[in-house]
Protein backbone atom coordinates (compact mmCIF):
# COMPACT_ATOMS: atom_id res chain seq x y z
CA UNK A 1 0.00 0.00 0.00
CA UNK A 2 1.44 3.28 -0.72
CA UNK A 3 0.34 6.44 0.11
CA UNK A 4 -1.32 7.63 -2.62
CA UNK A 5 -3.88 4.92 -2.57
CA UNK A 6 -4.44 5.66 0.81
CA UNK A 7 -7.63 8.12 1.66
CA UNK A 8 -7.13 11.07 3.66
CA UNK A 9 -7.92 8.59 6.78
CA UNK A 10 -5.44 6.28 6.02
CA UNK A 11 -7.76 3.35 4.84
CA UNK A 12 -7.37 1.08 1.88
CA UNK A 13 -9.30 1.61 -1.08
CA UNK A 14 -12.34 -0.72 -2.41
CA UNK A 15 -9.82 -2.03 -5.03
CA UNK A 16 -6.99 -2.66 -2.53
CA UNK A 17 -9.56 -4.57 -0.60
CA UNK A 18 -10.17 -6.59 -3.14
CA UNK A 19 -6.66 -7.70 -3.39
CA UNK A 20 -6.79 -8.68 0.39
CA UNK A 21 -9.90 -10.87 0.24
CA UNK A 22 -8.91 -12.39 -3.23
CA UNK A 23 -5.20 -13.16 -1.65
CA UNK A 24 -7.53 -13.96 1.31
CA UNK A 25 -9.11 -16.20 0.04
CA UNK A 26 -6.73 -17.95 -2.18
CA UNK A 27 -4.33 -18.28 1.01
CA UNK A 28 -7.04 -20.56 2.52
CA UNK A 29 -7.64 -22.43 -0.43
CA UNK A 30 -4.62 -23.77 0.25
CA UNK A 31 -4.74 -24.45 3.45
CA UNK A 32 -7.74 -26.06 3.60
CA UNK A 33 -6.65 -28.45 0.83
CA UNK A 34 -3.63 -29.37 2.81
CA UNK A 35 -5.60 -29.53 6.00
CA UNK A 36 -8.19 -32.02 2.96
CA UNK A 37 -4.96 -33.42 2.17
CA UNK A 38 -3.94 -34.74 5.51
CA UNK A 39 -6.62 -35.70 6.88
CA UNK A 40 -7.35 -38.34 3.50
CA UNK A 41 -6.39 -41.36 5.40
CA UNK A 42 -6.76 -43.61 2.10
CA UNK A 43 -5.00 -41.43 0.00
CA UNK A 44 -2.01 -40.97 2.87
CA UNK A 45 -2.38 -44.76 2.52
CA UNK A 46 -1.96 -45.37 -1.68
CA UNK A 47 1.30 -42.90 -1.09
CA UNK A 48 3.10 -44.41 1.41
CA UNK A 49 1.95 -47.69 0.09
CA UNK A 50 3.33 -46.36 -3.52
CA UNK A 51 6.58 -45.07 -1.86
CA UNK A 52 7.67 -48.38 0.18
CA UNK A 53 6.65 -50.52 -3.27
CA UNK A 54 9.45 -48.41 -4.94
CA UNK A 55 11.88 -48.43 -2.10
CA UNK A 56 11.40 -52.32 -2.08
CA UNK A 57 11.47 -52.73 -5.86
CA UNK A 58 14.98 -50.25 -5.28
CA UNK A 59 15.89 -52.53 -2.82
CA UNK A 60 15.74 -55.80 -4.48
CA UNK A 61 17.43 -54.64 -7.34
CA UNK A 62 20.06 -53.64 -5.41
CA UNK A 63 20.79 -57.38 -3.98
CA UNK A 64 20.25 -58.78 -7.22
CA UNK A 65 23.04 -57.53 -8.96
CA UNK A 66 24.88 -57.52 -5.52
CA UNK A 67 23.70 -61.71 -5.68
CA UNK A 68 24.80 -61.61 -9.80
CA UNK A 69 28.33 -59.93 -8.67
CA UNK A 70 29.12 -62.56 -5.88
CA UNK A 71 27.72 -65.36 -8.06
CA UNK A 72 30.36 -64.02 -10.82
CA UNK A 73 33.37 -63.93 -8.18
CA UNK A 74 32.78 -67.54 -7.42
CA UNK A 75 32.30 -68.78 -10.52
CA UNK A 76 35.29 -67.12 -11.43
CA UNK A 77 37.42 -68.24 -8.06
CA UNK A 78 36.16 -72.15 -8.45
CA UNK A 79 37.43 -71.97 -12.19
CA UNK A 80 40.81 -70.52 -10.98
CA UNK A 81 40.87 -73.62 -8.22
CA UNK A 82 40.05 -75.80 -10.68
CA UNK A 83 42.28 -75.41 -13.27
CA UNK A 84 45.25 -75.11 -10.49
CA UNK A 85 44.53 -78.63 -9.37
CA UNK A 86 43.95 -79.99 -13.20
CA UNK A 87 47.76 -78.74 -13.09
CA UNK A 88 48.54 -80.18 -10.27
CA UNK A 89 47.43 -83.81 -10.54
CA UNK A 90 48.82 -82.79 -14.32
CA UNK A 91 52.24 -82.92 -12.66
CA UNK A 92 51.73 -85.71 -9.95
CA UNK A 93 50.95 -87.68 -13.09
CA UNK A 94 54.15 -86.57 -15.45
CA UNK A 95 56.51 -87.08 -12.16
CA UNK A 96 55.07 -90.62 -11.34
CA UNK A 97 55.66 -92.12 -15.43
CA UNK A 98 59.04 -90.16 -15.16
CA UNK A 99 59.83 -92.61 -11.66
CA UNK A 100 57.82 -95.32 -13.12
CA UNK A 101 60.28 -95.27 -16.26
CA UNK A 102 62.92 -94.72 -14.22
CA UNK A 103 62.40 -97.60 -11.99
CA UNK A 104 61.65 -100.09 -14.75
CA UNK A 105 65.04 -98.72 -16.77
CA UNK A 106 67.13 -99.43 -12.85
CA UNK A 107 65.62 -103.11 -12.72
CA UNK A 108 66.18 -103.48 -16.34
CA UNK A 109 69.98 -102.42 -15.80
CA UNK A 110 70.54 -104.17 -12.83
CA UNK A 111 68.96 -107.45 -14.18
CA UNK A 112 71.67 -109.52 -15.82
CA UNK A 113 71.28 -110.81 -18.84
CA UNK A 114 70.54 -114.47 -18.58
CA UNK A 115 67.64 -113.68 -16.00
CA UNK A 116 66.86 -111.12 -19.27
CA UNK A 117 67.12 -113.95 -21.34
CA UNK A 118 64.82 -116.33 -19.30
CA UNK A 119 62.14 -113.40 -18.65
CA UNK A 120 61.83 -113.66 -22.49
CA UNK A 121 61.66 -117.11 -22.93
CA UNK A 122 59.34 -117.12 -19.67
CA UNK A 123 57.43 -114.51 -21.21
CA UNK A 124 57.02 -116.59 -24.54
CA UNK A 125 56.06 -119.61 -23.15
CA UNK A 126 53.41 -117.86 -20.52
CA UNK A 127 51.90 -116.52 -24.01
CA UNK A 128 51.70 -119.98 -25.87
CA UNK A 129 50.35 -121.56 -23.21
CA UNK A 130 47.93 -118.63 -22.85
CA UNK A 131 47.54 -119.29 -26.59
CA UNK A 132 46.46 -122.54 -25.95
CA UNK A 133 44.71 -122.57 -23.19
CA UNK A 134 42.85 -119.16 -24.39
CA UNK A 135 42.11 -121.86 -27.52
CA UNK A 136 40.96 -124.60 -25.29
CA UNK A 137 38.66 -121.90 -23.60
CA UNK A 138 37.05 -120.68 -26.39
CA UNK A 139 36.47 -124.44 -27.60
CA UNK A 140 34.76 -125.43 -24.31
CA UNK A 141 32.70 -122.05 -23.23
CA UNK A 142 29.02 -121.14 -24.06
CA UNK A 143 28.78 -117.78 -26.35
CA UNK A 144 27.42 -115.47 -23.60
CA UNK A 145 30.82 -115.97 -21.37
CA UNK A 146 32.44 -115.31 -24.52
CA UNK A 147 31.09 -112.22 -25.01
CA UNK A 148 32.23 -110.86 -21.68
CA UNK A 149 35.36 -112.48 -21.30
CA UNK A 150 35.88 -110.38 -24.83
CA UNK A 151 34.95 -107.75 -23.58
CA UNK A 152 37.64 -107.87 -20.40
CA UNK A 153 40.23 -108.88 -23.25
CA UNK A 154 39.60 -105.38 -24.84
CA UNK A 155 40.18 -103.91 -21.71
CA UNK A 156 43.28 -105.44 -21.02
CA UNK A 157 44.46 -104.84 -24.58
CA UNK A 158 43.83 -100.72 -24.08
CA UNK A 159 45.88 -101.55 -21.12
CA UNK A 160 48.42 -103.66 -22.24
CA UNK A 161 52.19 -101.57 -21.90
CA UNK A 162 51.01 -100.88 -17.88
CA UNK A 163 49.85 -104.65 -17.96
CA UNK A 164 53.23 -106.03 -19.44
CA UNK A 165 55.56 -103.79 -17.40
CA UNK A 166 54.34 -104.84 -14.70
CA UNK A 167 54.34 -108.41 -15.18
CA UNK A 168 58.16 -108.35 -16.63
CA UNK A 169 59.05 -105.96 -13.23
CA UNK A 170 57.39 -108.81 -10.83
CA UNK A 171 58.67 -111.91 -12.72
CA UNK A 172 62.38 -110.15 -12.94
CA UNK A 173 61.92 -108.94 -9.12
CA UNK A 174 61.19 -112.87 -8.44
CA UNK A 175 64.09 -114.35 -10.50
CA UNK A 176 66.43 -111.60 -9.14
CA UNK A 177 64.79 -112.55 -5.52
CA UNK A 178 65.55 -116.33 -6.29
CA UNK A 179 68.84 -115.94 -7.70
CA UNK A 180 70.03 -114.06 -4.47
CA UNK A 181 68.06 -116.31 -2.23
CA UNK A 182 70.02 -119.54 -3.83
CA UNK A 183 73.64 -117.83 -3.29
CA UNK A 184 73.33 -117.26 0.42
Amino acid sequence: MNDESQNTMGSPTPEELRQQVESTRDELGRTVEALAGKADVKAQAKEKTATAKKQAAEKTAELKEQAAEKSAELRELAAEKTAAVREHAASATAQIREKTAQAAQAVKDRTPDPVQEKTAQAATQVRESAARAGQFAVDRTPDPLLEKADRAAKGARANRTPLLAGGALLVAFLLIRRSRGGKK
